[in-house]
Formats: C-alpha cells, structure tokens, sequence
C-alpha cells in the first residue's frame, strides 16, 4: 500500500512537469469608440434579442457589442471588459456591422431612453487577453 502510494506520487508529480500550456491573462487598455443599443427590431433585426454568435440577450445582461477589427484585436466571444464610468464586467456577446471599426456597442435591453442619453463617447475599456505560455 505505502509503495503504491509513493509510486502515485511520483508519477502524479511527473505529469504535473509534463510541458503543457498553461493560461495567464492581462488586462489590455484600449481606447474606443462607445455607443448603446437596444433589444428592439428597427436597431436590429427581426430578431432583435438574437445576438451575431446566436446569443440570446435578455435586460439587463452586461454585455456589448464590438466591431470586427477588434474581434481580430482579441476582443473575442465571452471576452471580459471593464467600461470606463460603467460598474463592473461585461461580455462580448455580440458582434457588429463591418462598417464600423474601433467601436463597441453597449446592451442597455429595453431602455431606449438610457442608450440615447449614452450617445455616442470616445473612452477606455480595459479588456481581459489571454496570453498562452509554454512551459
């Protein structure tokens, strides 16, 4: 029993030295463009609580929008972002329109009047970027 036990050890600390990839993250600054939108059809589609990676956005979830070069910068599906002047974390959930570039779309569900108030600000998001590192 005691050998078995040893042995389990060993090889249990043998794979552990095994070079595998292991996650590490840091929290990239970015400064953007940022607007809001609304889980309504005229600002959508005709599925307006249908996001672009098949999401579906219910009030008051955090999360936003991103153009597509930011999708490349590493602003990704499920990407944590912390909004300058908003508490807390949001997701990317959505994406947006090839058109627009440097700009993220803040979810604000029904609230019409809240995304208008937003309008339209230049500010810093810090995001959260996944470096992989081999050991």
């Amino acid at each position: 029993m005691r050998n078995s036990l040893c042995f389990l050890i060993v090889i249990n600390f043998l794979l552990s030295c095994n070079s595998k990839d292991s996650k590490t993250f840091v929290w990239q600054p970015k400064l953007v463009t940022a607007t809001a939108y609304n889980s309504i059809s005229n600002q959508t589609n005709s599925q307006p609580n249908i996001t672009a990676f098949g999401d579906t956005l219910v009030p008051g979830m955090k999360c936003i929008a991103v153009s597509r070069d930011l999708l490349k910068s590493g602003l990704k599906y499920n990407t944590l972002v912390a909004i300058e002047g908003l508490d807390g974390v949001f997701l990317v959930k959505d994406k947006m329109h090839s058109r627009w570039q440097n700009r993220i779309d803040i979810y604000m569900g029904n609230d019409v009047k809240a995304a208008k108030e937003w309008g339209r600000k230049k500010l810093n998001i810090n995001y959260r970027l996944e470096i992989t590192e081999t050991k």
